[in-house]
C-alpha cells in the first residue's frame, strides 16, 4: 500500500505521520498537494486528538482523476477547499475546485480559495453590492476581510470602510485599499462612519465580529441596507435592537459552510469563479502572506495562528 506524509489531530497535537494515499471515487480528484493554508476554523479539528489529517485549502496538481471528473485532467494545477489538506495528497470534489491562473505559484493559490468562496457568497450572492455603495468590513483585518474588499471593489463599491481591534493591522489595512480605517474599540467609531457617509450610512455590512456590538451596525446602516454576518468572534450573543431593524427595513442573513450540502457547495463555487475567475487571471485578487512552514511544523503553524500573531495566511510548504 502506497503511503504518504499527513499531519494528523493525535492527543499530543498535529503530529506528522504516514498514511495511505487516498484514492479519487465519483467527481472527485486526487491532487498532489505543493502549498495548504491555514485558517482558524483548523484550530478546533486539530484538538480533538480523532487521528483525522487537518486542512481545507491546497493548491497542488491533479495526479488521477475519479469518474465523472467533468473538465479536469491529470496534469491540471488547481486550487480546492475540503477536508484533509495537510499531507501530501487530498483528495478533492471536482465541484468544489477550480484552475489555477497560470501568473499564480502554488502558496499563493493555496491561500485564496475559501477567502473566494466564502466573500463571493457573502458580498455578492447576499449582500448585493452594486456599483456605487458603500461597504463596511467589520473586523476587517482578517483574511476573508482583506479579500471582501477587493471583491466590493471588484463589483464597483465607492467607499469601503474597515474595522480592527488592533493598532498594527489597522496600519497595515491602510495600505490594503480600504478608504477608513477606524478603531472599533472607540466609542465614536459609528459617528466616524455615517460623517464619512454623508448621515447616509453604509449600504453593505460584513460582519466578522457579532456580540455585544452588534447593535452598532444597525445605527450605521442605510436604509434598506444589508448586513451579512459571517463570523462571530467578539461573541455569538448580544443585543438586537429590533425597532432600529424595522425603521431602517434592513436585511439580516448568516452564511455558514457548515449547513450546506456538496451540489449547493457546488453551485457556490461556479458563481464565485464565473464573475471572478477574470479578475482572479489578471491578478487583481491577492492576499498578504504570513509566514511559511513546512508540513513537519504544522503545530507551530497552528500556534502562530492561535496566538493571532499573523496578518495575511499562513501556509505549510508540501512539495
Amino acid at each position: 500500500m502506497k503511503t504518504m506524509k499527513a499531519v494528523l489531530a493525535a492527543k499530543q497535537g498535529a503530529v506528522l505521520s504516514d498514511v495511505p494515499v487516498p484514492r479519487a471515487g465519483p467527481g472527485q480528484l486526487l491532487v498532489q498537494v505543493h502549498n495548504a493554508a491555514l485558517n482558524r476554523a483548523d484550530l478546533g479539528p486539530s484538538r480533538l486528538g480523532n487521528d483525522e489529517i487537518i486542512g481545507m485549502e491546497w493548491a497542488g496538481v491533479v495526479v488521477d482523476t475519479g469518474p465523472d471528473a467533468g473538465r479536469f485532467q491529470v496534469g491540471d494545477r488547481v486550487m480546492c477547499s475540503g477536508r484533509h489538506a495537510f499531507a501530501e495528497y487530498a483528495v478533492a470534489e471536482m465541484v468544489r475546485t477550480i484552475p489555477m491562473p497560470p501568473q499564480l505559484d502554488y502558496r499563493k493559490a493555496a491561500s485564496l480559495m475559501l477567502a473566494l468562496q466564502t466573500m463571493h457568497d457573502a458580498v455578492v450572492t447576499h449582500g448585493r453590492v452594486k456599483e456605487g455603495d458603500a461597504v463596511l468590513i467589520h473586523g476587517a483585518a482578517s483574511n476573508v476581510g482583506l479579500m471582501a474588499a477587493q471583491i466590493a471593489r471588484a463589483f464597483g463599491a465607492r467607499t469601503v470602510i474597515g474595522t480592527s481591534r488592533d493598532p498594527g493591522r489597522r496600519r497595515a489595512l491602510e495600505s490594503h485599499g480600504i478608504d477608513l480605517v477606524l478603531d472599533s474599540t472607540d466609542p465614536s467609531w459609528t459617528q466616524k462612519v455615517m460623517e464619512h457617509t454623508g448621515d447616509r450610512g453604509v449600504d453593505v455590512i460584513i460582519d466578522q465580529v457579532s456580540g455585544k456590538g452588534f447593535n452598532d451596525l444597525l445605527q450605521v446602516a442605510a436604509i434598506m441596507g444589508r448586513i451579512v454576518n459571517v463570523g462571530r468572534l467578539g461573541g455569538a450573543n448580544g443585543d438586537f435592537d429590533f425597532e432600529m431593524h424595522a425603521f431602517k427595513r434592513l436585511t439580516y442573513t448568516g452564511v455558514t459552510f457548515r449547513t450546506r450540502s456538496l451540489d449547493e457547495i457546488g453551485k457556490l463555487t461556479s458563481a464565485m469563479f464565473g464573475d471572478l475567475g477574470p479578475a482572479l487571471e489578471r491578478g487583481e485578487l491577492t492576499m498578504p502572506l504570513d509566514q511559511e512552514f513546512t508540513l513537519d511544523r504544522a503545530q507551530e503553524a497552528l500556534d502562530r495562528m492561535a496566538a493571532n500573531q499573523h496578518f495575511g495566511k499562513i501556509t505549510l510548504r508540501v512539495a
